[in-house]
């Protein structure tokens, strides 16, 4: 197995990061990529003011995410556990130790490269892992990189070393990122997951108001608490979620807010869900406490009140849309079949539900609540009392 190895601060980590993985990934065709912030860079301090490791780490793993590389590509902790100035000879060797059999290759940019030699244990680094070193244009670094190469080559026979360039990289430091986000700007240069944590936590200096986020920064906030493979669930359920209100009459704000933080505890496992419900003063009926697909909605809904301050008609929405109730509000309906029939959605007759949620929005609800039910049947699962009083209610009216 070809395994890539990525350290570095990402203080923070933005697309040319992301940009330069894939580069690498795809031209070696490596079979697994390892993302590894350093806890203390040897060659410089942090900036002051530099979120925590474990908040880099955070950063990073999102970041790794968007690659969509689903678990060929993992973000370690492995530096965050060491004192001391964060060597790459050290980090290499324990990657070796976990991976005794394996080919190694590290990544780093045309700075990291061309000052190589002057790092702890050069000797170390090449004898342990390949070099892949990249830059924004061959043709501009070309001169730089041969020379070195040739440099390492005398020095270090036994080098592998393998140099790219890599067009359309995002040309921006990371000092100028920071100094970016702490005047409000910079998120078109970080996924957006990673610009909403940053947003979420505070970092950089940006201190953003979490009640009074306007969409283009409420959408990335969101983001940040999903996992890679449900954004576009969530995406396509604001958009659904905004369609059906301009169809229907509801509040269009309103709609894409509850649609964005609908599954903002999707991710969180059952003890977690749990412990939120402790935390929130959320009570449980006997289901409940044994389904976790019934749970994200409940601690969803306390964690939008909590950390994003929205109201009540939103936070019942966000209560409600996994299971329904009897005489549902405008939102709440529009919230639960937008989350039901948005884009991404195929399963058998889901085109039908989506013409009869457009032709009537009472008739779209009984008809997604009575498949819920069929589904539920189907499967060997208990029903919840709210989605069976959701259909009477709609069958007597």
């Amino acid at each position: 197995m070809r395994i890539g190895v990525y350290g570095g601060t990402f203080n923070p980590p933005h697309l040319g990061h992301i940009a330069a993985a894939r580069a690498v990934f795809e031209t070696l065709k490596l079979d697994r990529l390892l993302l590894i912030p350093d806890r203390q860079p040897p060659h410089k301090p942090l900036p002051e003011g530099s979120p925590s490791p474990e908040q880099r780490l955070e950063l990073t793993r999102l970041s790794g995410e968007q690659l969509g590389l689903g678990d060929r590509v993992e973000t370690l902790d492995l530096e965050l556990h060491r004192s001391g100035p964060s060597y790459t000879a050290d980090t290499l060797r324990a990657v070796h130790e976990r991976y005794p059999d394996d080919e190694l290759w590290l990544l780093m940019g045309t700075d990291m490269f061309l000052t190589l030699h002057t790092w702890h244990e050069p000797e170390q680094i090449l004898a342990l892992a390949g070099i892949a070193a990249f830059s924004r244009s061959q043709e501009d670094t070309e001169e730089l990189f041969s020379r070195q190469r040739e440099r390492l080559y005398r020095t270090y026979p036994s080098a592998r070393i393998f140099t790219l360039g890599v067009p359309g990289m995002v040309e921006i430091s990371s000092t100028q990122l920071r100094e970016l986000l702490a005047a409000g700007g910079g998120g078109q240069f970080l996924a957006p997951a990673v610009y909403g944590a940053v947003l979420r936590d505070g970092l950089y200096g940006t201190g953003e108001d979490l009640t009074r986020l306007p969409p283009e920064k409420l959408r990335p906030t969101a983001l940040s608490f999903l996992k890679h493979a449900r954004i576009p669930h969530v995406l396509g359920t604001e958009q659904e979620a905004v369609r059906l209100a301009l169809r229907y009459g509801a509040d269009v704000d309103r709609a894409r807010t509850a649609a964005l933080l609908h599954d903002c505890t999707k991710r969180l496992e059952m003890d977690e869900q749990l412990a939120l419900c402790a935390q929130y003063g959320i009570e449980l009926d006997e289901l409940e406490q044994q389904a976790l697909k019934l749970l994200h909605a409940k601690t969803g809904a306390a964690v939008a009140r909590d950390r994003f301050g929205v109201d009540d008609e939103i936070y019942s929405a966000i209560f409600w849309h996994t299971t329904g109730h009897a005489d549902m509000t405008l939102l709440e309906k529009v919230i639960y079949l937008a989350d039901y029939i948005e884009p991404t959605r195929s399963f058998p007759g889901v085109g039908a539900l989506r013409a009869a949620c457009y032709e009537d929005l009472d008739k779209g609800l009984l008809m997604g609540l009575e498949m819920t039910v069929e589904e539920m049947k189907e499967r060997g699962n208990p029903v919840h009392s709210a989605t069976l009083a959701a259909i009477e209610y709609l069958k007597g009216n």
